[in-house]
């Protein structure tokens, strides 16, 4: 066990609260008192901020849980749904207008993260890649 003197006073007491604490847990498991809590038996969504500046991580996190989108991220969105219209235009050249909608947005997003991680920026979308693939379908 540990040391009262080592350690002190404080120490003795949280280490008795501690104790305490875990009991009334092991005690509210072994009585089922967790088993109907939401999100029971799935999996932990955990939210990789990596790629967001780490002075940012909290003020984006706090602009989520008030459900607005940081600019960045905004226009990140309106370009993924701009590339899913994209592939349900039948016209070849109504395509190539949304593509170049699509590379103007881009362009806007990488000006916006100038001095942020390369990981964020987006790259354009090339007309005849994009053709190929929507042939490919």
């Amino acid at each position: 066990m540990f040391d009262y003197l080592k350690f002190g006073r404080g120490c003795w007491i949280m280490l008795g609260f501690q104790k305490m604490i875990e009991k009334r847990i092991k005690e509210a498991q072994k009585s089922g008192e967790f088993d109907d809590l939401p999100g029971c038996g799935e999996p932990l969504s955990i939210e990789d901020d990596s790629h967001i500046p780490e002075d940012l991580r909290l003020a984006y996190k706090i602009l989520k849980n008030a459900d607005c989108l940081p600019p960045e991220l905004e226009l990140k969105r309106e370009i993924r749904q701009m590339e899913d219209m994209l592939e349900k235009i039948p016209d070849e050249k109504e395509k190539y207008r949304q593509i170049k909608r699509i590379n103007y947005k881009i362009l806007q997003l990488n000006m916006m993260g100038r001095g942020s991680s390369p990981l964020m920026e987006e790259t354009e979308v090339y007309y005849g890649k994009l053709v190929d693939k929507m042939v490919k379908k």
